[in-house]
């Protein structure tokens, strides 16, 4: 038994043994491959040649450019890379038993620029013939001064857009906790102690909608030895002729209403209140401009708030008579309510300072007087006598239910032309109030805090272009970050920049729209994307005010347009030409369109909403302007002829 059992273990242990004794006599190269910078390639093939037997073995670089060969004979070998884009390098190397052979190879990118962030680009998408992500330099390896700066830029931008996101958050939490508090009027004037109110309507070339204003004023329901009227024009075309035939019209019939044309429009809006206010009677005044159409009932909502003697003002929130008719008129709508339900409404019920919205409220015309009256120093006139006045004691009050329609603009031009005047007029209030809000020791930190955000919210414009411009290098400079770093860095500013942003008008439609919201929530991609289609109107405007261009004020056209189908208003008079801007905005659609192309090319798929949103604003923007601003030229050359 011992004679089989001994020849059986020593055939055992020699099969078990043996290929170890074999594998020591076998070798291995262990290598990477750096771009003559220092940037690790990757996706490059390597061939090792042996140059005694010529036996062949491949092998493709990692992500950061290191490879690998194993169970090679010992000897000399060649190693080659072979890459498209890549200039072919050539090294030697000897292969030992049982010892890796340690080697490094230097390849040189073809077409080297002298621009890093350019010869990344070429290198990383001529590898493996432009596929990713093997074909991608890992740059988070090598991190250059310029690679720096950009990521500086980058989150320096998106950190200072999730402060005001931070912001924005606060007054959506302040809107749900006050929401359900609604103002109550102190007591109620009895019917024979009503006081005066004269309602102004300011008007400047408005011939289309100044008859249908004048006749739902002329309709309220308030005594008529009570209300004056005052029709304040400052027109120079057909709307003098429209609204003084009106204004004699009802004054023949015995409503106490006057006609008022200053031929000099010195302080434009502002002037023509401040004119009106020495001829007035009213102990109240409530204006309207040209596109708002009254219920007939408004002066009896507003006007018992006033038996409290500390209210200098009530606002209504606006609502709009045209929001179905268009993408641009939908997309309108979503961007005020947010406004008139969200922010009015959680700073006039937490004690805040909010502003009248020159239009649809009614002054105690002692809150005027005693306030500086009316000044046009800035182009927000409204802001201007809302700070002045609240910081004199006045309380305000905000009618979030009570609404007043208007009509939104239907020309995308004079959308952005109305949105300049504003966000200037209020970086005008900020660089003359905000210096005495910040000293005032009655006001609470919150308080100050609430009116920087306020009114210095538009600056957000000129870095929404910085942050546009810089999308492509970012893109290309972050490729390789992993999981990781996009959790701890881009989450927390996604969630504070944009999605705050969702979150506003979100709250804001359900609030005003319970049954139907859901409708509305289609929108919001192209609500984004207006706000990016108005930064560069915008950035215009902030730079005026800060650098104190004096423009003036340009009026918002109204066609009266009511109707979904009436397109009435492209044969009309007011379409105004916007030729500048809508050239920038064609150049950034052509960029984001490459930057889209480039972000599908490299697989880059999480960036697409976000570039999407800004290719669609600036495109939409640029079309629309030019070709609606080719129908006002033609208008023109007919008027002439």
């Amino acid at each position: 038994m011992k004679k089989l059992i001994r020849p059986g273990l020593t055939f055992l242990l020699a099969l078990l043994f043996t290929p170890c004794a074999d594998a020591a006599e076998r070798g291995s190269i262990l290598g990477n491959i750096v771009e003559h910078r220092g940037y690790r390639m990757a996706g490059l093939t390597v061939v090792a040649i042996n140059q005694e037997s010529a036996a062949r073995s491949e092998a493709t670089s990692s992500p950061t450019g290191s490879f690998a060969f194993d169970d090679l004979e010992p000897g000399p070998y060649i190693l080659v890379t072979e890459c498209r884009g890549v200039e072919r390098v050539i090294n030697r190397v000897n292969v030992q038993p049982g010892k890796p052979a340690q080697v490094e190879m230097s390849a040189l990118a073809i077409r080297p620029t002298e621009n890093t962030a350019i010869d990344k680009y070429i290198a990383s998408s001529f590898s493996q013939g432009g596929r990713y992500p093997a074909g991608n330099i890992s740059y988070l390896n090598v991190n250059d001064d310029q690679d720096i700066y950009f990521m500086i830029v980058y989150f320096g931008i998106l950190g200072l857009l999730s402060v005001y996101g931070i912001y924005r958050y606060r007054l959506v939490y302040l809107f749900l906790r006050y929401k359900d508090f609604t103002p109550k009027p102190k007591s109620r004037f009895a019917e024979d102690k009503l006081p005066r109110v004269t309602v102004q309507l300011p008007l400047f070339n408005e011939m289309y909608v100044a008859e249908r204003l004048i006749e739902s004023v002329v309709a309220l329901d308030y005594p008529r030895h009570l209300l004056e009227i005052q029709v304040l024009d400052d027109s120079t075309d057909d709307t003098e002729r429209i609204a003084s035939a009106v204004v004699r019209k009802y004054a023949d019939q015995g409503y106490d209403i006057s006609y008022h044309h200053r031929i000099d429009r010195h302080g434009f809006k502002a002037g023509a209140l401040e004119a009106g206010l020495k001829e007035s009677t009213g102990e109240f005044v409530l204006i309207f401009d040209a596109d708002f159409v009254p219920r007939r009932d408004c002066i009896r909502r507003a006007i018992d708030y006033f038996t409290d003697e500390r209210v200098g003002m009530v606002q209504m929130r606006w609502s709009h008579i045209n929001s179905g008719y268009s993408l641009l008129t939908r997309v309108q709508a979503i961007m005020l309510n947010a406004h008139f339900v969200i922010e009015q409404t959680s700073r006039s019920r937490c004690g805040g300072f909010f502003n009248f919205n020159g239009t649809a409220g009614m002054w105690r015309r002692k809150a005027i007087e005693w306030s500086g009256g009316w000044q046009h120093d800035t182009l927000a006139e409204d802001t201007d006598l809302s700070y002045r006045a609240q910081l004199m004691g006045w309380r305000f009050v905000y009618l979030l239910d009570e609404d007043v329609p208007s009509e939104l603009p239907v020309e995308i031009n004079a959308f952005k032309a109305q949105q300049k005047r504003w966000a200037k007029g209020v970086v005008q209030v900020g660089l003359k109030m905000l210096p005495r809000i910040r000293k005032d020791p009655r006001l609470p930190l919150r308080v100050k805090l609430e009116q920087f955000f306020r009114l210095t919210g538009n600056l957000a414009a000129p870095l929404v272009i910085v942050l546009a411009v810089i999308n492509l290098p970012i893109l290309i400079v972050r490729y390789n970050q992993g999981f990781f770093h996009l959790f701890v860095l881009d989450v927390p500013i996604l969630t504070f920049s944009t999605l705050s942003v969702i979150v506003y008008y979100f709250v804001s439609e359900r609030h005003l729209n319970p049954k139907t919201y859901s409708k509305s929530l289609k929108y919001l991609p192209f609500v984004m994307s207006m706000g990016i289609a108005l930064t560069f109107s915008n950035a215009r405007a902030v730079l005026e005010a800060v650098l104190g261009v004096k423009t003036p004020f340009v009026r918002t056209p109204k066609y009266g347009i009511e109707k979904h189908a009436d397109s009435s208003w492209l044969k009309k008079k007011y379409l105004p030409r916007r030729l500048a801007l809508p050239a920038l905005e064609l150049l950034f659609t052509a960029y984001f369109i490459f930057t889209v192309w480039y972000a599908v090319h490299s697989h880059i798929f999480a960036t697409l909403p976000f570039l999407l949103i800004y290719l669609l604003g600036y495109a939409y923007a640029a079309v629309m302007s030019i070709v609606q601003g080719r129908i006002s030229l033609r208008r023109t050359n007919v008027d002439r002829k």
